[in-house]
């Protein structure tokens, strides 16, 4: 809309270009006095013309006190006849300098000709123009059902392994896909048949499309990106037309990558819906799948896919021939963070006592996304308070900011609020500390961060893989260590534990349906979470268990509560002297760093 505005702003502006330049003649013309032939045989008679230009009927005069006049005579009449048909005298008419000269061409065309050419002309290109928007909606429509795949410029951002830190599996894995892709023919020989689809599954930010990108541009070959939300569209048909055109151009440029982003979203298992919008996803999950098997091994088109919902996608997709390989790319450990800190931290003037490794250590469970953001907050921070280069303590602000938001120093708590909090941290931390397998104390805070009136971060020594049964014992009582504080300390009970009770609920009842981790249930699970699709995210739980195993369950979870309760309660009366020591540290200061808080309680 906007450009159309434009271009008829244009065509309006040259009209009045036009009108303008009309305007300016006929000014020109009004400047100079007409007058009659009789006037002008008076003024000749009278001996006050000086000379006269013909150029046709017209005649430009010009008196001899240099005035300007113009008249205008009989066409096909010269001028000396008609002078001599009023009596002028030959011997006067011989004492004024007459010049003949031709029709003023240019004069004529401007103000007879013009005036109707311009009108014609704007209405041509207006005409034009209109013609031209109906063929681009033409154009527009022709082209609906073709892909819109954008090709990568692998030269201008050419992206390869090594700018890929971490995931050294699934780098092992897609190097077969790029030996394959540099040289098919030594695998055709032996008779092996190369994967013609490889699925990237990993938690969101670990770098799915990074890897993706990356093995185009190890293999040098084209890279047609897509996601798999782009295929569908209201009109049926239309998914399964973009198919098959991006197929069709793979083909004709192959060897090369197609790379379907959240495949996803036309990839979940058929028959999941009510009908409607989803018969048209199921038609173009329908016609990758015809695609993927219409290729022959000397296709050298591989189909790399991406998503974080394994569990959804349509058995169909998975089985040998189709997307038959699987690459895992987990979140990264301690290394693979410090090396993907590195490569993060190109370009971005970090002070000399910045130790990228505690960066590294202090962020268990942060993506490759996650340490990007990380180090992007903190060079805006820096640049925000003037600074000249990025210091340790404006990284270290940064993953507390990214962890729970921005200090809201402007929070202002009352002073029994905070008492009330310091208790509530200073209990967190004191069964943190006193617990053998809960996590070390890290950091103490009543400053507020996001929704949080204060905090307590709990790192572990070395990123674990998985959890034991202990582990998860003690830390619910963790959670519970500033609820059990307020209750000790203040005989009353505030809102502040409501997100501690919501997640140790839920990993109780982790223990008891999914891990297998209760004595008296057993091993084995309850309860299967059913996405519904037309609804939303796992809005159904089919249940497999009876009434009385629900009833068990419920007592259960509530058994493990409150035995985490019982533990929270005895450590901190066992040491209430070190809570109040902790509490006096952070009404003074407000935070309390992991040597201070180690010093303080030895």
């Amino acid at each position: 809309m906007k450009e159309i505005l434009k271009k008829f702003a244009i065509f309006f502006l040259f009209f009045a270009i036009i009108a303008a330049i009309f305007s300016f003649f006929s000014q020109e013309n009004e400047d100079i006095n007409e007058i009659s032939v009789a006037a002008l045989v008076s003024e000749i008679k009278n001996n006050e013309v000086e000379s006269i230009q013909i150029s046709g009927n017209e005649l430009d005069i010009t008196l001899k006190n240099e005035e300007k006049q113009f008249s205008k005579k009989e066409t096909g009449e010269s001028l000396t006849t008609v002078l001599k048909n009023y009596d002028v005298p030959a011997e006067t008419i011989a004492g004024i300098d007459i010049k003949v000269g031709d029709e003023p061409s240019s004069g004529m065309f401007v103000s007879t000709i013009l005036p109707f050419v311009i009108p014609a002309l704007f209405i041509i290109a207006l005409i034009w123009f209109m013609l031209r928007q109906v063929q681009g909606v033409n154009n527009r429509a022709m082209t609906f059902g073709q892909s819109g795949a954008k090709t990568a410029n692998q030269q201008k951002n050419k992206v390869s392994f090594k700018d890929v830190a971490g995931a050294h599996e699934a780098k092992e894995d897609l190097l077969e896909i790029v030996e394959f892709l540099k040289h098919p023919q030594k695998f055709v020989t032996m008779g092996a048949k190369i994967p013609k689809g490889v699925l990237l599954l990993g938690s969101p930010g670990t770098g799915k499309t990074l890897l993706a990108r990356a093995t185009s541009g190890e293999a040098k070959v084209p890279f047609f990106h897509i996601s798999g939300s782009e295929f569908v569209e209201m009109f049926v048909g239309v998914g399964a037309s973009r198919v098959r055109d991006l197929f069709k151009k793979a083909k004709k440029t192959a060897p090369c990558i197609i790379f379907i982003d959240e495949i996803d979203a036309v990839g979940r298992q058929r028959g999941a819906g009510l009908g409607g919008s989803h018969d048209e996803r199921e038609q173009t999950l329908n016609q990758i799948l015809v695609e993927m098997d219409g290729f022959d091994n000397e296709t050298n088109v591989i189909i790399l896919a991406a998503t974080n919902r394994p569990d959804v996608l349509d058995p169909a997709l998975l089985r040998p021939g189709r997307f038959d390989r699987q690459v895992i790319i987990d979140l990264p450990d301690i290394k693979e963070r410090k090396a993907i800190l590195d490569i993060h931290a190109k370009g971005k003037p970090l002070a000399k006592g910045v130790d990228l490794k505690v960066v590294a250590q202090r962020t268990p469970g942060f993506s490759g996304a996650d340490l990007a953001n990380l180090l992007n907050e903190a060079a805006i921070m820096a640049a925000r308070d003037d600074k000249k280069v990025i210091d340790e303590p404006t990284v270290l602000d940064a993953i507390e900011r990214v962890l729970l938001g921005r200090e809201r120093r402007s929070h202002i708590l009352s002073e029994k609020e905070k008492k009330v909090t310091a208790y509530h941290e200073a209990g967190h931390a004191l069964v943190a500390h006193l617990l053998p397998n809960a996590d070390p104390v890290h950091k103490v805070s009543i400053i507020s961060r996001g929704r949080a009136a204060g905090y307590t971060i709990n790192l572990p020594k070395e990123d674990k893989k998985m959890s034991t049964y202990s582990d998860f014992l003690d830390q619910m009582a963790v959670l519970l260590g500033g609820y059990a504080a307020e209750k000790i300390f203040f005989n009353e009970l505030t809102t502040g534990a409501s997100g501690d009770l919501k997640k140790i609920t839920h990993i109780a009842r982790q223990l008891t349906t999914q891990f297998g981790m209760n004595e008296k249930l057993g091993p084995r699970t309850f309860g299967k979470k059913d996405e519904m699709v037309f609804l939303g995210k796992e809005i159904h739980e089919s249940r497999d268990y009876s009434e009385k195993t629900a009833e068990a369950i419920d007592e259960e979870i509530s058994k493990y509560i409150n035995d985490a309760l019982k533990t929270a309660n005895k450590v901190i009366e066992e040491n209430k002297d070190k809570i109040e020591k902790i509490v006096a540290e952070l009404m003074e200061k407000e935070t309390i760093e992991k040597d201070t808080f180690n010093e303080l309680l030895k």
